[in-house]
């Protein structure tokens, strides 16, 4: 059996049921799960790891990505579009990626959040060119070492259907059906501890059919994983269901089997009060995405309004394509000044931000074995240097992590196991991924 020792923190932030914040804090880990926590003289470890000057919390927890969008950032033309218009900018893109571009881009995105304290992310891959497949990011992640809850997407509704996708990029709706069974049968773990889960995630109301949506949420019940998509992103959004459909997101999603405790869906900026008491009463997740939501002008979502009606709410960085980067205290941050924005100062407090990038992630994505540092859980956690100029007089150096200046992780743990070391990653080679990325840049820019 091997042990792991974390001593000397200048604060351990537990996010257990007391949200205990315990100075001078040490923490043992046994094969991957907490042991004990305390203060005082510490117990001997096969390793041992100083966390003074540090800040340690559990890993945060990512509920909204594209990681093949990792390769468009900043895409000119589409920098400044609104949803639809920005996704008509990207699809012709995308519709060039391969098998090569989905892992490359999975193996970029999730070292970036690493870098950043993530220790479990989902994905969204709703669209599969040139011959290629989830499995080509599940195997990538599985190299990078964080958990992972790959969503298999999907788009069926093309333009000459009246969808907003190119038809190139939908596939038929008996195909997708098939496929997500696979998957799930070949990848999905259930158990405490579990490195890959499986969901299904249509896109998007207008990208699939009516048909295709109530069948994904049969069969994933039949296969005990977890729906996702998008819902009442912008007023476009709004506007396209009630013309479509005939009525608001919500409503079209809870006529298709589409809430309760194993479904999360992403953005939901315009709900309103109605669908809010909804998701409270069902159990729906929401993953919350405030900088792509700023990017794309979609609004501000009423995450006060939903956590003061007791819905599940979390944080997405959502795809790097929408807000170019891949960094969830970056997203707190932005979580926080928003609400703080449109409703006051004390709308929202920094620990609450974080508590939603750790326990509001783990709950949304129904995992009970991460989220806090307890006796029992998994030793997903992270290490942050209060050393550097950006925390450089702070008093709370719990509240500093996202009221001020962005920070790097200097240690993260999976299970135990280093996935950083230092700020780099221990467990991707950078200088040979980083000119991956350059080479497949030049790829998907040189037509």
């Amino acid at each position: 059996m091997s042990t792991l020792l974390i001593r000397d923190a200048e604060v351990l932030v537990t996010m257990d049921g007391a949200r205990r914040e315990i100075a001078g804090g040490w923490l043992l880990a046994r094969d991957g799960v907490i042991e004990a926590i305390g203060t005082g003289e510490p117990p001997a470890a096969e390793e041992s790891v100083s966390a003074m000057g540090c800040v340690v919390t559990p890993g945060l927890v990512n509920t909204h990505h594209h990681l093949f969008q990792t390769l468009t950032k900043a895409v000119p033309g589409g920098q400044d579009a609104l949803l639809f218009g920005w996704l008509r900018t990207l699809y012709p893109i995308w519709a060039k990626m391969g098998p090569e571009e989905i892992a490359l881009s999975t193996t970029l995105g999730l070292s970036e959040l690493a870098l950043a304290g993530c220790t479990t992310s989902s994905d969204h891959l709703y669209m599969f060119p040139n011959g290629s497949h989830l499995s080509d990011s599940i195997h990538a992640a599985r190299e990078v070492g964080v958990r992972f809850h790959a969503t298999r997407g999907s788009m069926s509704i093309g333009e000459s259907k009246g969808g907003l996708p190119p038809d190139i990029l939908t596939e038929g709706e008996d195909a997708i059906l098939r496929d997500c069974a696979d998957l799930a049968d070949r990848f999905h773990d259930p158990a405490d501890g579990a490195m890959t889960r499986i969901g299904f995630a249509p896109c998007s109301p207008f990208s699939v059919s009516r048909e295709l949506m109530r069948d994904s949420a049969i069969l994933a019940r039949e296969k005990g994983v977890m729906l996702h998509t998008h819902l009442a992103e912008n007023d476009e959004d709004i506007a396209y269901s009630l013309e479509k459909f005939g009525v608001r997101p919500g409503r079209y999603a809870e006529d298709l089997g589409w809430v309760g405790e194993d479904v999360w869906h992403a953005h939901c900026v315009k709900l309103d009060a109605e669908e809010i008491a909804l998701f409270a009463r069902t159990g729906t997740g929401v993953a919350h995405c405030p900088c792509s939501n700023c990017r794309l002008g979609s609004g501000v979502a009423p995450v006060r309004a939903m956590r003061d009606g007791s819905v599940k709410v979390a944080l997405g960085v959502d795809g790097s394509a929408s807000s170019d980067a891949g960094h969830l205290v970056g997203e707190a941050r932005q979580a926080m000044l928003m609400q703080r924005a449109t409703l006051g100062a004390d709308a929202m407090s920094a620990r609450e931000a974080l508590e939603i990038a750790t326990l509001g992630g783990a709950a949304v994505l129904g995992r009970r074995d991460v989220g806090a540092l307890e006796v029992g859980k998994q030793a997903d956690l992270v290490l942050w240097d209060l050393g550097g100029f950006e925390t450089a007089g702070a008093w709370d150096p719990v509240a500093a992590l996202v009221l001020c200046g962005p920070m790097r992780a200097r240690e993260v743990f999976v299970g135990g196991r280093a996935v950083v070391r230092e700020g780099r990653m221990a467990t991707v080679e950078a200088p040979s991924t980083l000119s991956a990325a350059r080479r497949a840049v030049e790829k998907l820019a040189g037509g």
